[in-house]
């Protein structure tokens, strides 16, 4: 069970990979045999597309390999490096908390609405339903990582993670 939540990201952007990469081979597969396309394949792409990027920034985040500017924080004396690591990392969790809130409203509002997906005609919110949470992991295994960065206990930022 431990394995299963350490590593959740992983399978999730594993499982997504495998079945976007057999969709999209099925439809070239019709495609070159019919001359016709999955209309589906598009739909169902673009949203594993959505997922996977959401997910594999949780797996990012974990490691702290983000994208990072750390142009100001390697030109402060290394007194100050600690408070503006801290500082990033508050205004970047904010960042995420906001992300995860936003795209529970659009989840809301998707589903109460009733719009319907343009290829399955299944409702939208399916798609969307994942992305809150994405957000929500993103920000765990981000602060995951800022409490590592921060040594755990010791409170001493490691020369080689301190990036936000």
């Amino acid at each position: 069970m431990r394995f299963l939540l350490r590593e959740a990201e992983k399978i999730v952007c594993a499982l997504l990979f495998l079945g976007m990469t057999a969709i999209g081979f099925a439809n070239v597969v019709v495609r070159y045999g019919t001359h016709y396309s999955l209309a589906a394949s598009e739909e169902l792409l673009t949203n594993g597309f959505l997922l996977l990027t959401v997910f594999g920034a949780a797996i990012a985040a974990r490691r702290g390999e983000h994208l990072a500017v750390t142009l100001v924080q390697d030109l402060l004396p290394p007194v100050l490096r600690k408070p503006m690591f801290l500082l990033a990392a508050a205004l970047s969790a904010l960042l995420l908390a906001l992300s995860a809130w936003v795209s529970w409203d659009v989840l809301v509002n998707l589903h109460g609405n009733g719009m319907r997906s343009y290829a399955l005609g299944v409702p939208a919110w399916y798609y969307q339903a994942a992305v809150p949470f994405g957000f929500a992991l993103i920000l765990i295994r981000y602060l995951q990582h800022v409490r590592e960065a921060l040594g755990g206990a010791s409170g001493t930022v490691s020369p080689e993670t301190p990036h936000v």
